[in-house]
């Protein structure tokens, strides 16, 4: 089997396991959400651990695949989160995916696609240096905070901020998985443990900030989470671990393209209105009858009240 077919089977796994876990987040967080709670009191919850396993075993393959395949080829291949988490999250809701969802996620999923096109590269023997995931690390962490910054409504901006933070980490991991293998130095230098420690860090924020992004629904945040992640994870791979897309500068344009498809099924998403989830029928309350009215008054004309004739007590036997 191939170095890119594995990649490709290993990210179609991890693109089903991210769609669950982000499906089990969007319901919680929804339901922290009515509640009128913060995203905190989710360290409470069994169910939300689950899910944070869940999503720490798609991680774990999606590890996996970038030892195998380029940024450029596993990272769009998330876009197939989005297909499993929309219909899976109406399922779940008890109802059906409306047409202007179906239409988004499609537009998206096209995009994406032509991105994949243009993909190409051997399997990756590139690293990032310190200095340079150092610098990465940072001009991340200040874009995540202006994005996020006090006073602003969870939504598509922490969505943005997710996405950029996951695939910062994946293009992180990248270079601690490349490193970490590398026979010709020890496996735990200090590159490998600083940039382990930037990867942890990124993921735990990405996963905190699509939970804050969820409690506004799913598909939209989602579909803005699974476009900034390859976007910036390619971003990285290009400038910096010198990947190429197929095609030169008629693939850039086509690459061009399927961002703009991509970015008009996130907003397709967006201004979809989000169907309320079905409500069991409830039986017709019983009839109950009249109360009784108030007793009507006597003549006043009358000058007695009508007798009513008594019957006679039976005579009482003597005893002898």
């Amino acid at each position: 089997m191939s170095a890119t077919l594995l990649a490709v089977l290993l990210s179609l796994v991890s693109a089903a396991a991210y769609a669950t876990a982000a499906v089990a987040q969007q319901r919680l967080a929804a339901r922290i959400a009515d509640t009128g709670g913060r995203v905190v009191r989710l360290l409470g919850s069994g169910a939300w651990w689950a899910s944070v396993g869940l999503n720490a075993s798609a991680a774990l393959l999606h590890v996996a695949a970038l030892k195998f395949g380029p940024l450029t080829l596993v990272q769009p291949l998330g876009a197939l989160t989005l297909v499993a988490a929309v219909p899976l999250g109406a399922r779940l809701a008890g109802r059906r995916v409306s047409p202007p969802e179906w239409r988004g996620t499609g537009l998206t999923l096209i995009g994406l696609g032509v991105l994949l096109l243009t993909a190409s590269g051997p399997e990756p023997d590139d690293t990032l240096s310190l200095p340079e995931a150092v610098a990465v690390a940072g001009v991340t962490m200040a874009v995540v905070g202006l994005l996020t910054r006090p006073g602003t409504r969870p939504g598509l901006r922490h969505a943005t901020a997710s996405g950029f933070a996951s695939g910062v980490a994946s293009a992180l991991t990248q270079t601690v998985t490349v490193a970490a293998t590398d026979r010709s130095g020890p496996v735990l230098d200090a590159q490998v443990v600083v940039v382990a420690l930037l990867v942890a860090a990124f993921a735990v924020g990405g996963l905190f900030l699509s939970q804050t992004a969820y409690r506004g629904g799913l598909g939209a945040p989602l579909a803005v989470v699974t476009l900034a992640n390859p976007v910036a994870a390619a971003a990285i791979g290009i400038a910096l671990l010198g990947e190429r897309l197929r095609g030169g500068a008629g693939g850039v344009l086509l690459a061009v393209t399927g961002a703009l498809i991509a970015a008009y099924g996130v907003v397709v998403l967006t201004r979809s209105p989000q169907p309320a989830a079905r409500v069991p029928d409830q039986a017709p309350e019983p009839a109950t009858a009249p109360a009784p009215g108030p007793l009507p008054a006597p003549d006043a004309t009358a000058d007695h009240l009508p007798s009513i004739p008594l019957q006679p007590e039976p005579a009482t036997p003597l005893r002898t």
